[in-house]
């Protein structure tokens, strides 16, 4: 399997740590998006998720802002 990008990990990592933050489980947050568990939790152990994808995510967490560097 490719190695990850750096910017693959900087976005795995981004929703992972909104879900942390919001108090969201991967089962949670699959069922908000309408998605199984197992995909959820694949697309973020890989990092391999398009942005449209990262988006819908945030929008249903409710995440308004980001702050990175």
């Amino acid at each position: 399997m490719p190695e990850q990008s750096e910017w693959e990990v900087k976005a795995a990592n981004i929703l992972k740590a909104q879900l942390k933050l919001k108090g969201v489980s991967y089962a949670q947050l699959a069922e908000l998006i309408g998605d199984k568990e197992p995909n959820v939790r694949n697309k973020l152990s890989r990092g391999k998720f398009s942005a449209a994808y990262l988006l819908q995510c945030l929008s249903v967490l409710k995440t308004d802002t980001l702050h990175f560097s």
